[in-house]
This record gives C-alpha cells, structure tokens and sequence, in this order.
C-alpha cells in the first residue's frame, strides 16, 4: 500500500541556468510564471497597458509579437515607456517567416528584446531554413540574447516529419502515427540546438519547447526532452482552449511534468472571452504553482463549498471580498509584508467543519449556517480569538485579516522583535 509519501514532488530535474533579462530560468530556480499579449505590437500604447497589466498580475517574463516592420520599430518604444514606468520586465519578441530580416532591419528592436523565440518549423522552407535559422541565432549571439526554440505540432517541420514516417513505414510500423509525430516534435527541438550550439549560441542561451494541444501528448514530448537533454524547459498547453476546458486541460497536463520534476517556465495558454482580461492566464499558471507547492504568489483562502446548511451567501461573499482584495493589494504588500504570501484565511459556512479548518489556518472565521446560532467564532494561530456577531460580522473579520497581516508580517512584528 503506497504512502502519502510516495506522492510527493520528484526532485526537479536538472537543467542548465539561462537568464532571460535577470530572470532564471532553469538551474534549479523556481518555476517562471510567462504570459503574451494579443495586442497589435504596433499599437504602442495598447501593448504598453497590456504588459503592464501582465506584469503587475505576476507575469514575470512577457512575449509579444514581432510580425513586421512597425511591430518591429515599437519594440524600442515599448520598453522604454515600460521603464519609465518602473516595470523593469523582460520582453521575448514571438518571431515567425521573416524574424531574420526584422532583426537585421531593427536592431534597436534587437537589443531591447530580453530573448527570441524561434519556430523550427517556419523559421524558413526547404534550403533557405537553415540559413535564416542560422541569421537569428547569430543576432542573438550578437547581442548576447538567449533564444527559445519553440516547437508547435501545428507548424511542425513537414520534412523531418515525412522522413520519419517513411522511416517508420520501412521497419513495417512499429509506431503508431501520433507515436511518430511526438518523436519529430522532440526531434525537431533536440536537432535545432544542436544546431545553434553549432553556429556558437552557448547552452545557458537556449531553451527549449514543445507546444502540443492534448494533454497526453505534452506529457509524452515532455517526459521523452527531459530524458534526452538537460536544457531548460518551458512548459505550455497550445491552443487549450477558453474557460473551464482550457484550466482543467492546461492543469491536468502540466501538473503531471512538474509532480515529475519536469519545467522550468510555465505558460497557461487560455483563449478570452471577447474583450476578456487576459490576465487570467497568469492567475492561472500561478494558482496551479502554489496549489501543487512549488511557489507561494499570495495567500490561501480556504473556503468550503458550501451545502444544504450553508442557504446563506454570506461566507460566499466574504470569501470572494478577502480574496479578491489580498490579490489587489499583493502588488503593495509584497514589499510592505515580507513573508504575507505564506498567510492562510478560512472562511467556512458552518459548525460541521467550520472550527476544525478555522484552527488550521493563521486566521480563520465559522460563521453559522442555517438555524445555528447567529455567532461566528474568530480562531487566530489555531486558538479561538473572539466571536463576532451582528450584521456587520463580515466588515470586522476583514478589519481583523489586515490587523493580522500588520502585526505578524508589518511594524507590528518589527516592534515586537
């Protein structure tokens, strides 16, 4: 009978450090939380808001598109604005077809960029492929630039892919086709490095990815890279999808790889809602982080589900008022709170688990639930504190968070010391 021990992260597996713009990835650092816009690049402003927004939602790394010459020329632009904005982010420019000759063309693009991404598979066709290939990574030589090589099984490289199926067909299949279509994934990244380590790019400037969009297969491409390099890894879902289908999906598939010790940067690919807040894929890639233990972004709300006892919305509400505002102010906190990330808060609805889960939290609060008596107990460091009653139990519980937040992690705990 297996333990609980048995289920416990493998250890992280080992990847060559490379810093992207003062961000680690790989070499044992935590895992890096990365987003992209879907702005016109072009649009200096509205990218500027966008990353922005990113960033203060925890996006450590963002990557945008740099699909032509004025997207190319704003590149410079935006990251000046950021700057004088005091977000000091890294910004990867998306490169596809003609990224050789825009990065020729702008070298202020070039240097203001913190790593290129290159697609293997539409860097360039037939015999201009590795010439163009060869063109980006010596710019990023050039420029002291680390390069992803990000393979998508939607723009697979048709050729190697081909070979392999041929191949396959003459030892008389003993692969299924999606068997041989991971392997090209895979291959198609290895070859690619070997490629740039060729031209001189150094390992600690590459990192690799291999974007599918079903979950057995990120976990098949992934498990097969981790055990036949040592590159840094960027983990992501293509193509996952909106709502519900696209967390559960992108979830499912990384949670497996990193429970395996396997990622290094992790992208949550979520399709919006028509002129939805494309944050929401941040909040994601750092909810799946902390839940499974890897990074602590803010604290943890507990909150039960609710059931027949709790008829009332009011530990609902509450709930969804301190969690909403603890990520809010987290920006601000961060710095004022050293440490106020590790906080847990319940907030339960009734007496049948209400006091146990309330005593396991830092703070927590058992509000009564239908035909209970109209009090609700406070446990503070796993001792009850007071009971609070009345209508505005749930104003003074949120008063009585941030007086918590202030003593424990603020001047309150400096004082004390």
């Amino acid at each position: 009978m297996s333990s609980l021990a048995d289920f416990d992260p493998k250890p992280r597996r080992a990847s060559v450090a490379v810093d992207v713009g003062g961000v680690i990835i790989g070499g044992g650092a935590p895992v890096v939380v990365q987003s992209m816009t879907n702005t016109d690049t072009a649009d200096i402003d509205a990218t500027v808001a966008q990353v922005a927004a990113l960033f203060r939602s925890g996006s450590e790394i963002v990557r945008i598109t740099v699909d032509r010459d004025e997207s190319a020329a704003a590149v410079p632009k935006i990251r000046e604005r950021l700057l004088r904005l005091g977000m000091d982010v890294p910004l990867i420019g998306d490169f596809h077809y003609i990224g050789h000759k825009l990065l020729a063309d702008h070298p202020a693009c070039a240097e203001a960029l913190a790593k290129y991404r290159i697609n293997p598979g539409n860097v360039g066709f037939k015999d201009k492929k590795d010439k163009q290939f060869a063109d980006i990574v010596e710019t990023a030589i050039r420029y002291n630039k680390p390069v992803r090589i990000g393979v998508n099984w939607g723009s697979l490289d048709q050729e190697l892919l081909t070979s392999l199926m041929d191949k396959n067909q003459a030892e008389g299949f003993p692969l299924s086709a999606r068997e041989v279509t991971r392997e090209a994934i895979v291959q198609s990244a290895l070859l690619s490095a070997d490629l740039a380590e060729e031209i001189g790019l150094p390992r600690n400037r590459i990192v690799l990815s291999a974007k599918v969009s079903q979950v057995q297969d990120l976990i098949a491409c992934y498990s097969m890279l981790a055990a036949r390099s040592d590159h840094a890894l960027h983990l992501g879902l293509t193509e996952a999808g909106m709502g519900s289908k696209g967390i559960v999906a992108s979830s499912a598939a990384m949670g497996y790889v990193l429970q395996h010790g396997i990622g290094d940067t992790i992208r949550v690919s979520l399709t919006p809602e028509p002129n939805g807040d494309r944050t929401r894929e941040v909040i994601v890639a750092q909810e799946l982080l902390q839940v499974m233990g890897f990074r602590q972004f803010l604290p943890v709300v507990a909150a039960c589900p609710g059931c027949g006892r709790t008829t009332s919305t009011v530990f609902q509400e509450l709930a969804q008022n301190i969690e909403r505002d603890l990520r809010k102010n987290m920006p601000v906190w961060r710095e004022k709170y050293p440490g106020v990330e590790a906080l847990n808060v319940a907030v339960m609805g009734c007496i049948v688990n209400g006091p146990g889960e309330s005593k396991h939290a830092d703070i927590g609060i058992s509000l009564p639930g239908t035909g209970e008596t109209p009090a609700a107990p406070v446990f503070i460091d796993g001792k009850k504190a007071l009971t609070l009653r009345g209508p505005k139990i749930a104003e003074e519980f949120e008063a009585l968070v941030i007086d918590y937040i202030e003593k424990r992690f603020g001047q309150g705990q400096a004082a004390a010391e």
